[in-house]
């Protein structure tokens, strides 16, 4: 059976993992050398910022300090999926497993903020997590639209023509 966490658990917890998104992203796109790559990962960070800032708004601890110090605050390198990228980096395959990535990650987050917003009482802190969910979807879709790029894939917008070929 599941842990269930406080309303404020949950909301650090978020604020936590949104922040190692963002931190993610950032150094995907300062090593991407494919641009449209690039404008992916720097549209995914200043996604994930939102994100951010909605959890803040409904987080009471101190423990984050305010919320510009700790977008700014250096990456967290224990983070697996950060020190994974890490390695991708020096194996250069940033881009390729950087999508792989966050792929799962999303994936994940998904899982996470779907069984949260089922725990979740507060009808206005449930709505944050329930949007973050949409919205990581999303994030899902583009990362996997972007990774068929990258990978030389049939594109979505180009299915109707590869069909008829």
């Amino acid at each position: 059976m599941g842990r269930e966490y406080s309303l404020q658990e949950a909301v650090a917890l978020a604020i936590k993992a949104e922040k190692d998104s963002m931190d993610f992203y950032r150094r995907a796109a300062s090593v991407a050398k494919n641009e449209r790559a690039k404008k992916v990962f720097d549209l995914l960070a200043t996604e994930e910022i939102g994100h951010l800032k909605s959890f803040f708004a409904h987080y009471k601890g101190t423990e984050f300090g305010d919320l510009t110090t700790f977008i700014n605050s250096p990456a967290d390198s224990k983070n697996p999926a950060y020190r994974h990228l890490e390695k991708a980096i020096q194996d250069d395959m940033a881009e390729q497993k950087a999508l792989e990535l966050a792929l799962a990650e999303e994936k994940a987050c998904i899982g996470q903020y779907t069984q949260l917003a089922q725990g979740v009482v507060d009808p206005a802190v449930r709505g944050v997590f329930e949007r973050i969910v949409k919205e990581t979807q999303g994030h899902y879709a583009l990362i996997e639209s972007e990774y068929a790029h990258i990978m030389g894939m049939v594109h979505e917008s180009e299915i109707d023509t590869f069909v008829r070929e």
